[in-house]
């Protein structure tokens, strides 16, 4: 019998192990046999990583070409590990149900999971998500779109509002069925991911046939973990999405005190963490995006005691409530939410990050470039400092008509 050979499989050609088992005499003549490809937790890889948005203030809609053309402008940021984008307002004929965006592993899990949606959710529509063949794009999971909404007897029975019976769900499915991950769930956005270059991501999932006010998108360098489809980013839960570039340090005092309110960090990623942190401040505690922020890119004690005393006694609670969720280490995200988008860095600005303005556009990126790739003459183009949000929404949405920058 031929001696097998196990060896770790990577779907991208420029792999770790492609650079060093190919051609390796001793392998030639045997059997290799590919095992499943590691997940997040179980190896490291040094880092980096691009991200880049777009956010029309009047709500127009734009096809997804557009970012994908601004995250390519990135390419060398990535290493083909992971690449996503996430999309507000593609749904319009589905805008009132939640929008299920679901990887399977293996049919079984699908029969489980369906099973589990249709005893708690009312299934509008189901389908597989339209994808096309591309040859950087391999070893994809079963990827199923569902619009649901919650069984009014379910959700009585719960006793709990319809976006936590939501999140409970979501969280469920995570970590108790086999090989079923639900990695978007908000009402008229989508999250589209995969192992891969995010330029080759975007023709996969076809999102020149996708229009949305708002688009973000991430090409993946992973810091600590394999590519997954599951562990590429955008992380998102119900209309909150996160793009993130960085490496924070407190990651694991984040993930411990984010648990103990339901949440279950599954994937031992630091965006994950963060997109819960956001999630229960904005939805469970009821801050504002400024006020979110100024808990995670806190201002140091000593910028605090040189504001007026109105000012820094806000500020002196908010890191005194939320001391836990205080985010440190380099990091740059774009959150996006229903209505709006956010740029934030961490308090020292150790990650790059542009923003741009032209007419009713607003653009972001880790790299000038990526900007000008998609808008050469930008009305205004800056650098936000240290721990300053930038945020933006739609002009009809809370009467605000422009970007909102708030110093930390």
């Amino acid at each position: 019998m031929q001696e097998i050979i196990k060896i770790f499989h990577f779907s991208i050609d420029r792999s770790f192990f492609g650079a060093y088992h190919n051609g390796c005499k001793k392998c030639i003549g045997k059997k290799v046999e590919k095992v499943m490809q590691p997940r997040e937790g179980q190896v490291r890889i040094p880092s980096g990583c691009a991200i880049s948005g777009m956010f029309s203030k009047e709500g127009k809609r734009m096809d997804g070409s557009s970012i994908i053309k601004s995250i390519a402008t990135m390419h060398d940021r990535s290493n083909g590990l992971g690449g996503g984008f996430a999309g507000y307002g593609i749904y319009p004929e589905y805008k009132d149900y939640y929008a299920f965006h679901i990887f399977y592993d293996h049919k079984a899990a699908k029969l489980a999971c369906e099973e589990f949606l249709e005893e708690h959710f009312d299934i509008i529509n189901l389908s597989k998500i339209p994808t096309q063949k591309h040859p950087r794009i391999t070893d994809e999971p079963l990827i199923w779109r569902y619009f649901v909404t919650p069984l009014h007897t379910k959700l009585k029975e719960s006793q709990l509002d319809e976006k936590e019976f939501v999140v409970r769900s979501v969280i469920k499915v995570n970590t108790k069925i086999d090989g079923a991950y639900v990695f978007s769930s908000g009402k008229d956005m989508g999250v589209f991911k995969a192992v891969g270059y995010p330029e080759d991501v975007g023709e996969f999932y076809r999102l020149d046939e996708y229009s949305g006010y708002c688009w973000t998108a991430h090409g993946r360098y992973p810091t600590n973990t394999p590519g997954w489809w599951g562990g590429a980013h955008p992380f998102a839960m119900l209309d909150t999405s996160i793009v993130h570039n960085g490496e924070i340090s407190s990651y694991d005092a984040n993930r411990r005190y984010i648990e103990m309110f339901g949440y279950k960090c599954t994937l031992l990623t630091d965006t994950e963490v963060i997109t819960y942190m956001i999630d229960y401040l904005g939805r469970r505690q009821g801050l504002s995006y400024e006020e979110t922020a100024n808990v995670i890119a806190a201002p140091f004690w000593s910028t605090i005691e040189g504001m007026p005393p109105e000012k820094g006694a806000k500020f002196t609670y908010l890191r005194n409530a939320f001391s836990s969720m205080l985010i440190t280490g380099p990091f740059s995200i774009l959150l996006g939410f229903e209505g709006g988008m956010m740029a934030l860095n961490d308090r020292l600005k150790l990650r790059s990050m542009v923003v741009a303005e032209k007419g009713g556009m607003v653009y972001v990126a880790s790299e000038e470039c990526a900007v000008r790739t998609v808008c050469p003459e930008p009305d205004k183009i800056w650098a936000p400092r240290g721990g300053e949000p930038v945020i933006v929404t739609l002009n009809n949405r809370h009467g605000q008509n422009e970007c909102s920058k708030e110093s930390a």
